[in-house]
């Protein structure tokens, strides 16, 4: 929790976060419309590119309305959320359901993909890991908030209650938080995103061909990053994460979320004032370097680290 003195010190950005989300919303759209509309691949490929990046500006906003911290006004926030959740697209409400629940189990054994558990299936173990790495993992956000809006009686079947698969993957204790949750507000959210979607492709004129390379590239560009914060890190629930390294005008574009220790250990500050919270002292590795290691797949988990 944030101390009366530490949120007095760190005031939510409420006119820089909605200009922002203006802003890189904007561009999105744009990129989007410049992929449908070039006659060749490179400067299809660059659209893509650039919608990539600014599309996780658009996330990281998303990802402050889950803490509470994008506007000091409720509802305000929540709705600011819902509309940065069109852009991914996703339900808000389901995402703060999923990220609040990634906060209560970070590196628990709920949530150790980069590790070899004793009784795992490693099959399963390594298609879940390669799905991150290359974007499929994405994919999987949008069409399960759609499946969940049509048939939330899925939920009971995919979630493998007391099942290996269960336990492995974390569906029981993630989308056993979506029974809580109120399916009103996910369904009327899931529609909004629908009919923004519907909105860019129709008012854009945007092709198949353009609006799929943009989103392929967000996938695999927001998907790359979503366990390298993790991969390796501490097994513990605060301080495991990393204080990634990388170049500045990335980490800009992604409004700080390479400094996810910070975060970990101080999830109600906005993401404006995270750099006063990495510390000096501690391991603080290059994005890319764990990006390239974790190529080489999940490995043994150490039998000398002690859970917490």
């Amino acid at each position: 929790m944030t101390s009366a003195r530490e949120g007095a010190e760190t005031p939510i950005p409420a006119t820089l976060n909605v200009a922002l989300l203006a802003c890189a919303m904007s561009a999105g759209a744009g990129a989007l419309w410049l992929a449908s509309r070039a006659e060749t691949w490179p400067v299809r490929l660059l659209a893509a590119g650039v919608f990539s990046f600014v599309n996780n500006t658009v996330f990281s906003l998303l990802h402050e309305a889950t803490h509470g911290v994008l506007h000091p006004q409720r509802k305000v926030n929540d709705w600011l959320g819902r509309v940065a959740a069109t852009f991914f697209p996703t339900s808000f409400t389901m995402q703060r359901a999923f990220h609040l629940n990634h906060h209560r189990n970070n590196r628990t054994a709920l949530e150790q993909f980069d590790y070899f558990r004793p009784g795992d299936n490693r099959f399963l173990k390594r298609a879940q890991w390669y799905s991150i790495l290359t974007g499929i993992y994405w994919f999987f956000v949008p069409v399960g908030a759609v499946l969940f809006a049509l048939f939330p009686g899925l939920l009971h079947r995919l979630r493998g209650t007391g099942t290996r698969y269960g336990e492995q993957t974390g569906a029981d204790a993630y989308l056993g938080r979506l029974e809580a949750a109120p399916g009103g507000a996910i369904r009327g959210e899931v529609l909004l995103a629908a009919l923004v979607q519907a909105g860019l492709v129709v008012g854009l004129d945007l092709s198949v061909t353009g609006w799929g390379v943009c989103y392929a590239a967000f996938a695999v560009n927001w998907s790359a990053l979503q366990y390298a914060d993790h991969a390796w890190s501490p097994l513990h629930v605060r301080d495991g994460a990393w204080d990634l390294r990388v170049a500045a005008p990335v980490r800009w574009l992604f409004l700080n979320y390479h400094y996810h220790r910070a975060h970990h250990r101080h999830p109600h500050v906005p993401w404006l004032y995270l750099g006063r919270y990495v510390q000096p002292d501690v391991e603080r590795p290059s994005f890319l370097r764990v990006w390239l290691s974790m190529w080489r797949g999940p490995r043994p988990l150490p039998v000398s680290v002690e859970e917490r």
